[in-house]
C-alpha cells in the first residue's frame, strides 16, 4: 500500500483555496500510484479560525468543500482535516473519503488547545478505524493520540492527523513522544501536520513516520510545504532525528521567525516592511528577518538619531542598510524632539530629565515609522524582545508599536543567538560592533541598560525559570540566585502585564507566550 502524506500551507477562511490546494495534491498522489492522501487537521478551514467555527454558514462551506473533494477521490482515498457541525456543536475531524467517493467523519474528542476552546466540542466518538485495500488503520485527530488506548492488534497502523505549532524544543519533545508510543503499541504511526504561519502561531510541518519500533523512517521537510509516499512494503531503513533542540535550536527558529513573519504579511496582503534602526541588536536581527523573510526589495529602514544618539551607532546602522542592501534614510529626530519639550515647558519646565524626555524621543520615532507606512504601505515591524517586554523596558506607543512583532517571544540572549546564527550563514552582515556593544536604549548621554539592569544572562535565565519552567522566587533563589535580584525582577514583570495587554501581534516562538501561556489579569494585587 502507499500512502501520500500532504503538508500544504493553508490559510485560514480560504476555503476555496484550500480546497483548490487539496485537490492538485489529490491529483498528485493519485498520478504517483497512491491509495491513499492524508492532509493535517483543519486543512479545509485553515487554523487557528477561533471565532469561525461558531459560525454555521462558515461550516456549511467546509462540508460544501469536502463534498467537492470527494468527487475527485475516485480510485484514491483520503484523510482531510476539516471542521464539523454535529448536533453536539462544532467539532475538529478527519473527513474520511473512500475510493467510491464515501464520507465519514471522525471526531476528535479531546479540545486541550486553547485556541480552539470555547470554539469547537470534543466529539462523543473519538478515533475510528478504516480499512483501505485490506489495510486497518486507525485515524486519530488532534491530541486524542496523547490518550490512544490499547491498540487491536488487528491495526496495522495509526494515522494522526494533527496541528501542532511550533515552539522551540517541541519538536524534539513531540517525536520522543510519538517514539515511545510506537514502541509501546507496536505499530507505526504516520504523523500529518500543519505547516505555515497563521497569524501570530507557527506550524513548523516536519511531518512523519515512526516504525513499531519507534525509529522515524520518513520525515518531512520543517516549515515548507512537503509531499511523500511512504510504501508499506517497501524496505524503510530508520533513521535519527536529524535535529536537536540544543544543536539546531536557532537555525529552527530563524527558520520559523522568517517563515511567521511571511505569511503574516502575505496572507494579510501585505508586500513591504519598515523598521526603525538603531544601530542596536535587536532592529539589526529584525532587519535581517524581514529580508529573510519578504526580500531586501521590500524593507526600507530609517535612522532617527536624537540628541542622544552616539555617531558610531549611525554609522554601525548605515553599515548594516548597506550590507543588507536595503533601502535608508537618515532622518534626525532633534529638532522635533527640542520642538516638544520646548512646547512642553510650561507643564514639565524646571523639572529633572527622566523618562519623560526619553518616552517622546521614541514615540517620535513611531510616529514617523506610521507615516512612512501611511503614506508608503511599508508596514512597520516591531523589534521589542521578550526580556524587555517582560520587565516593562519599552515605552507604550514607543517601541511597543508596529503592526507584527517577529521577535517580541525571544529573550535578549536569543536575539544575540540569532544575530550570530545570521553572520555564520549569510556572511557577517551584521556589524560586530552592533553585536559587541553593551546594550543600551540610548536616549540620555551614555546611558546602558545595565545602569538600572543586571545583565542580560542573568535577567533571563531568571526570567526562564520564572515564566517558562513556572518556578517560584524561593526555588529561583534557592538555584543561586541573588535574592534582592529576584525579587526586583518579579516586581516588574507582575507591574508591567497593563503593557503586555498593548503590545502588537507577537510571532509565538516559545512554548509559554505572553497573552496565551503566560496570562494575568490586567488589575492584580496577589503579591506572593
Amino acid at each position: 500500500m502507499k500512502i501520500a502524506l500532504a503538508q500544504l500551507n493553508f490559510t485560514v477562511g480560504d476555503i476555496k483555496s484550500n480546497t483548490e490546494k487539496i485537490i492538485r495534491a489529490i491529483d498528485n498522489a493519485k498520478s504517483q500510484g497512491a491509495d491513499l492522501v492524508a492532509f493535517a487537521e483543519f486543512a479545509v478551514s485553515g487554523t487557528p479560525a477561533y471565532g469561525l467555527l461558531t459560525k454555521t454558514t462558515f461550516l456549511e462551506l467546509c462540508e460544501d468543500a469536502v463534498e467537492r473533494i470527494a468527487k475527485k477521490c475516485r480510485g484514491i482515498a483520503a484523510i482531510v482535516g476539516t471542521p464539523y457541525l454535529t448536533a453536539e456543536g462544532p467539532i475538529s475531524a478527519a473527513a474520511y473519503i473512500s475510493k467510491r467517493g464515501e464520507i465519514e467523519y471522525i471526531g476528535k474528542r479531546y479540545v486541550t488547545a486553547r485556541r480552539e476552546m470555547g470554539y469547537i466540542v470534543g466529539s462523543s466518538i473519538g478515533s475510528q478505524t478504516i480499512s483501505v485495500d485490506g489495510n486497518n488503520l486507525k485515524v486519530v485527530v488532534g491530541d486524542d493520540i496523547s490518550r490512544i488506548e490499547e491498540l487491536d492488534e488487528s491495526i496495522d497502523a495509526v494515522i494522526s492527523v494533527n496541528a501542532r505549532r511550533y515552539g522551540k524544543g517541541i519538536m524534539t519533545r513531540r517525536f520522543d513522544k510519538m517514539s515511545r508510543l510506537a514502541f509501546a503499541e507496536g505499530k507505526s504511526i504516520l504523523l500529518i501536520n500543519q505547516v505555515g504561519g497563521s497569524g501570530d502561531i507557527v506550524y513548523d510541518g516536519t511531518s512523519g513516520i515512526l516504525n513499531p519500533e519507534g525509529h522515524l523512517v520518513m520525515l518531512l521537510k520543517s516549515f515548507e510545504e512537503d509531499m511523500q509516499i511512504y510504501d508499506t512494503e517497501a524496505k524503510n531503513e530508520p533513521f535519527e532525528v536529524p535535529f536537536t533542540t540544543y544543536n539546531d535550536r536557532t537555525r529552527l527558529i530563524y527558520s520559523a521567525a522568517c517563515l511567521g513573519l511571511r505569511d503574516y504579511f502575505h496572507k494579510n496582503g501585505y508586500q513591504k516592511a519598515c523598521i526603525g534602526l538603531s544601530g542596536g541588536i535587536d532592529s539589526a536581527v529584525v532587519a535581517c528577518l524581514a529580508v529573510g523573510a519578504l526580500g531586501k526589495e521590500n524593507v526600507r529602514v530609517l535612522l532617527m538619531p536624537s540628541p542622544f544618539t552616539p555617531n558610531e551607532s549611525v554609522e554601525d546602522a548605515k553599515r548594516l542598510a548597506e550590507n543588507l542592501g536595503v533601502e535608508y534614510s537618515v532622518l534626525p529626530i532633534i529638532e522635533a524632539y527640542n520642538a516638544i519639550v520646548g512646547t512642553l515647558q510650561p507643564v514639565i519646565g524646571g523639572t529633572e530629565f527622566d523618562a519623560t524626555e526619553e518616552n517622546i524621543q521614541t514615540r517620535i520615532r513611531t510616529t514617523m515609522l506610521m507615516a512612512l507606512q501611511n503614506k508608503t504601505g511599508y508596514m512597520v515591524l516591531n523589534s521589542s524582545n521578550k526580556s524587555e517586554n517582560a520587565l516593562g523596558w519599552c515605552t507604550l506607543y514607543g517601541d511597543t508599536a508596529g503592526t507584527f512583532s517577529p521577535t517580541g517571544d525571544l529573550y535578549k540572549s536569543e536575539i544575540y543567538d540569532l544575530a550570530r546564527y545570521i553572520n555564520s550563514a549569510f556572511g557577517n552582515v551584521i556589524p560586530d560592533a552592533i553585536i559587541d556593544k553593551e546594550p543600551s536604549s540610548e536616549l540620555r548621554p551614555n546611558q546602558k541598560d545595565s545602569d538600572h539592569l543586571p545583565h542580560y544572562e542573568v535577567i533571563d535565565a531568571i526570567l526562564f525559570r520564572m515564566i517558562e519552567k513556572k518556578q517560584h522566587r524561593e526555588d529561583i533563589i534557592n538555584a543561586g540566585f541573588d535574592s534582592a535580584v529576584v525579587e526586583k525582577i518579579h516586581t516588574m514583570v507582575m507591574q508591567n502585564e497593563k503593557k503586555r495587554y498593548q503590545f502588537p501581534p507577537v510571532l509565538r516562538l516559545s512554548p509559554c507566550a505572553f497573552g496565551h501561556e503566560w496570562l494575568m489579569p490586567l488589575v492584580n494585587h496577589y503579591c506572593d
